[in-house]
């Protein structure tokens, strides 16, 4: 059988409806496969629409199967005495069921006990369908709730407006909210109107809407809006749209009929800088930029809307999108013109008056901050070797949120830094300067690029860290989940900065005190940052961060080498090795750097070992950072003196003087190699 569910609601915010659908469709197929009535081949596919999330289950069984059980009572003595029931008896068999002479005698372990079994008959699919959707509607997870029933329970993201179930032609009789379901939907509103539609049959589903103007096939739609893009900038020769992925996202979740219009503006707009005009097309107007050959920003738009329009009201809806982006477009240009007449090195005491946080005063105060932090990120570097302009990094630190006093700001917040990197360019500043405000908030988030210039990424991480240890000197760490401030955000720039650039910088270097709060916090950022975004197996993590994360790059190059070998037959029986060593060395509570008495290595064995390591203690230290896998296969090379040791020596010796040798031994060949993984850790199966 086929089962059809579908929530009709007012119009649910874009950003919101991605996770619910999937979340809905995996809440109702949970539920199927707990109470056993999917087929093996069964498929689910989830849809939505802004007015409507639906989930389509195939393969959907009438009825649970009969089940039988067998359920353990009293001891058989307890319950029978010389052939008697008991009250024993008598009260497991009511609990079971069952009469009392159909209890039967079981042998188990511990001896003779009563048992029963009981019949279970399957229930309906339709049955528990209605007991159980009710429960996963209401513990849907929505960013945010509303209540719409006076003195009703319920919340949900918007007022409930129909239910649809059906299992193949026959109603689901599901209610939720004061709504009873039917096989009943709604099409287009403009399009179709208010009149409801049949549904005979739960596969009938898309066909229905799709008749009455509603592509409810998400992939479909987003299709067509990408097809309907390419065709109507087809118009303008040469011409592309600039892809934007993010948007196409947005607006397939804004529409159920999308169809695209091409709008045009005066060219003299293109005087101002594009991030402007892109940004007010873009996160204003839901609008397409169109690009010439070359990339640049053309005199066009492109709106995705929610309806098909005829050729007349088409030109009534271009020229009014028309009119508006004029509008948005003439304010952008008034602030950018008015806010020139105030050059940002004139702003630097206006930050006083930008609250940064209430507790930790102004932007003015963050600046100042900021200034100290760059400047003893500079001289670290500088003396490491690395070039940078000095004079432009500590002008660009100083003016940098000046922008956040300009007018074109306030009106666009999204612009902030990028308007400030835009205002330093055109007021003279230096490209140095222009490129470290303009990039000071990237990477925002993990996929995003880091600064281009040494001097935008020392800036990047002053101001990041200065954010973090600020909040954290007044107890606003993030809990849990909960990270009000972005502070994880954060922290995983600065780490993808000290990953992907090339400065000479550690972790311990922003640290201008031990701070152990903020170290585990890094410490969990560069986890996070080696295993959800370069992808490193969860051992190979552990294993590497066990040495030390202070230097993020050389983290990466160990846990590279590292997953390069962890495979080898060599590396595994090594790597069973050291956690043999480890649980001897923990139960002896024998430190790694205990000393080697080479005179008391009486075995060959032990002193082939004890060679063998200093062998390659010359051979590979100091270890290069481009050398790890180098090391790893020379490490690999133990293997046949560590079996040999664990075959032929016994560590734990009766003479406490050998004992301690032996386990200062294997201490130290854990700790020789240590400083590159814990091999321990390595999951190598």
């Amino acid at each position: 059988m086929n089962f059809l569910f579908e929530i009709g609601l007012e119009e649910i915010p874009a950003r919101m409806i991605a996770a619910a659908q999937g979340e809905l469709a995996r809440r109702i197929e949970d539920v199927l496969t707990r109470e056993r009535l999917l087929d093996a081949g069964h498929e689910t596919h989830s849809h939505s629409t802004p007015r409507r999330l639906a989930v389509l289950v195939k393969g959907v069984i009438v009825a649970q199967a009969d089940t039988q059980e067998q359920l353990t009572g009293p001891s058989w003595n307890i319950a029978f005495k010389n052939g008697e029931s008991t009250p024993a008896a008598h009260a497991f068999a009511k609990k079971a069921g069952v009469e009392v002479a159909a209890l039967q005698k079981i042998n188990t372990p511990k001896g003779e006990y009563v048992s029963a079994v009981i019949e279970r008959k399957g229930r309906s699919a339709s049955e528990i369908l209605v007991e159980q959707l009710p429960k996963e509607l209401a513990a849907l997870y929505w960013p945010k709730n509303m209540y719409w029933r006076a003195g009703k329970p319920e919340r949900f993201v918007r007022p409930l407006k129909w239910l649809l179930a059906l299992l193949d032609h026959a109603i689901v009789p599901v209610e939720f909210a004061g709504v009873h379901a039917a096989n009943l939907t709604y099409g287009h509103r403009i399009l179709h109107g208010d009149a409801a539609l049949t549904v005979e049959h739960a596969t009938d589903y898309l066909g229905v809407l799709e008749a009455a103007h509603v592509t409810a096939d998400v992939e479909l739609r987003r299709d067509r809006i990408r097809k309907g893009l390419d065709a109507a900038t087809r118009t303008i020769p040469g011409a592309r749209w600039r892809e934007d992925e993010a948007l196409v996202d947005t607006v397939t979740h804004l529409t159920e009929w999308p169809a695209v219009l091409l709008g045009s503006f005066d060219p003299e707009y293109l005087t101002l800088p594009e991030e402007v005009l892109v940004t007010v097309m873009r996160d204003h107007q839901k609008y397409f930029a169109v690009e010439d050959a070359h990339g640049k920003l053309a005199p066009w738009f492109l709106t995705v809307l929610n309806t098909q329009p005829s050729e007349h009201a088409d030109e009534i809806i271009r020229h009014g999108n028309e009119r508006v982006l004029r509008a948005r477009f003439n304010d952008a240009r008034f602030f950018w013109t008015v806010d020139q007449k105030i050059p940002l090195t004139e702003r630097v005491e206006m930050q006083k008056s930008v609250t940064f946080q209430k507790d930790l005063g102004s932007y003015y105060a963050k600046t100042e901050a900021n200034l100290r932090i760059a400047e003893r990120l500079s001289e670290i570097v500088t003396v490491r070797g690395t070039n940078l302009e000095k004079a432009a990094l500590l002008t660009a630190v100083r003016i940098a949120k000046t922008d956040l006093t300009a007018e074109l700001v306030k009106e666009f917040t999204e612009l902030q830094g990028i308007v400030g990197g835009l205002y330093a360019r055109a007021q003279g500043l230096g490209e140095t300067v222009a490129q470290a405000i303009y990039w000071q908030y990237s990477p925002a988030a993990i996929e995003d690029p880091i600064p281009p210039t040494v001097e935008g990424q020392i800036f990047g991480i002053a101001d990041r860290f200065q954010t973090i240890a600020a909040m954290f000197g007044i107890g606003l760490e993030p809990t849990g989940s909960k990270d009000p401030f972005g502070l994880r955000r954060a922290a995983n720039g600065i780490v993808k900065i000290l990953a992907e650039s090339g400065l000479p910088l550690r972790i311990s270097d922003l640290l201008a005190v031990e701070d152990g709060k903020l170290s585990a916090f890094f410490r969990e950022r560069v986890e996070f940052y080696l295993r959800d975004v370069r992808g490193f197996a969860y051992g190979v993590v552990n294993a590497v961060l066990a040495p030390g994360f202070d230097d993020v790059r050389d983290a990466i190059a160990r846990a590279e080498a590292l997953t390069a070998v962890r495979g080898s037959e060599d590396f595994i029986a090594i790597s069973a090795a050291f956690k043999r060593i480890k649980n001897i060395l923990r139960q002896a509570n024998v430190d790694s750097h205990s000393t080697i008495d080479p005179d008391k290595l009486v075995e060959l064995a032990e002193r082939s070992l004890y060679d063998h390591m200093n062998l390659l203690m010359l051979k590979i230290h100091p270890i290069r950072t481009d050398g790890y896998g180098d090391a790893l296969e020379q490490i690999a090379t133990l293997r046949p003196h560590v079996d040999l040791f664990f075959d032929k020596v016994m560590v734990m010796a009766e003479d406490p003087a050998i004992r301690a040798n032996r386990l200062a031994l294997i201490a130290n060949v854990l700790g020789s190699f240590s400083s590159i993984a814990d091999f321990s850790e390595v999951v190598t199966s």
